[in-house]
């Protein structure tokens, strides 16, 4: 994981850590993921620390997520991965093995800090982030690029092992976890940052899982654009509207559109 223009600010303080604070990409063709990115969400791309087999994702000239290449070597499914912030990756993903959970890879070193990729008991994959944040962190928390929820078979259980392992417990104020409905919900700087909900029955190819929600003007026509472009759509609504589409990209990558109006 990294980002185009870091700053020097690294995770400390209960405010940030434990909030989803990056995205990335995985895929076997950067090019084809850039170009396809690029028509159905308006992305601009600059160059990564990371190397060329890596790419930042802009839009109006903020950071949104990384795409990279699957290294063959490696263990790692053509997938989104959203990150969570972590003051130490070692403590981290300890605590993930402690409570269940897998520790696919890492912690590893990059040019701007250390990333490891876990899975929760259930099997939905995430990772951990301990270094740089992005320029100007404050703004981008409170306008965060995409939305962020866990379709869980148990909420509650699911709430507990990411409480023990990105010590949720120990945020409060306006970065608290919380009851709403039949959903908990994480804030950061009082704006919601993930929704862990129960998974919905009627959306059968979407199995427990992170699910990265891009919020777009016109959700039909970015649809379109990306069944043109050789997606499969999946469901017919998102975890956060009424008005949605779930989608796999060509490479086999999920991921879900909502109006920009829904909010989180």
């Amino acid at each position: 994981m990294t980002t185009a223009g870091t700053s020097r600010m690294e995770i400390t303080g209960n405010a940030v850590t434990g909030a989803p604070c990056w995205a990335t990409l995985l895929t076997h063709d950067i090019t084809t993921a850039r170009d396809f990115y690029g028509q159905v969400l308006g992305w601009e791309f600059r160059s990564s620390p990371m190397g060329e087999d890596w790419a930042t994702a802009t839009a109006g000239g903020i950071p949104v997520a990384s795409i990279g290449a699957v290294d063959p070597a490696l263990p790692v499914a053509v997938d989104w991965t959203a990150y969570f912030a972590v003051s130490d990756s070692n403590e981290a993903a300890g605590r993930v093995r402690e409570r269940g959970g897998t520790v696919a890879i890492g912690p590893v070193d990059t040019p701007t800090g250390r990333a490891t990729l876990a899975a929760d008991p259930t099997g939905p994959t995430f990772g951990l982030w301990e270094g740089r944040l992005v320029a100007d962190w404050q703004h981008w928390r409170l306008h965060r690029p995409w939305w962020l929820v866990l379709e869980s078979a148990d909420p509650f259980a699911a709430a507990l092992f990411y409480g023990a392992v990105l010590d949720w417990e120990h945020r409060e104020g306006e970065d608290a976890v919380g009851y709403e409905d039949d959903e908990i919900v994480l804030r950061d700087h009082g704006h919601v940052a993930a929704r862990l909900r129960p998974r919905d029955p009627r959306n059968p190819a979407l199995h427990p899982r992170w699910n990265l929600i891009f919020p777009v003007p016109d959700v039909a026509e970015a649809a379109g654009r990306a069944v043109a472009l050789g997606a499969e759509r999946l469901a017919e609504t998102t975890p956060v509207a009424d008005v949605g589409a779930v989608l796999r990209d060509p490479d086999g990558a999920v991921f879900s559109l909502a109006p920009e109006s829904a909010g989180l």
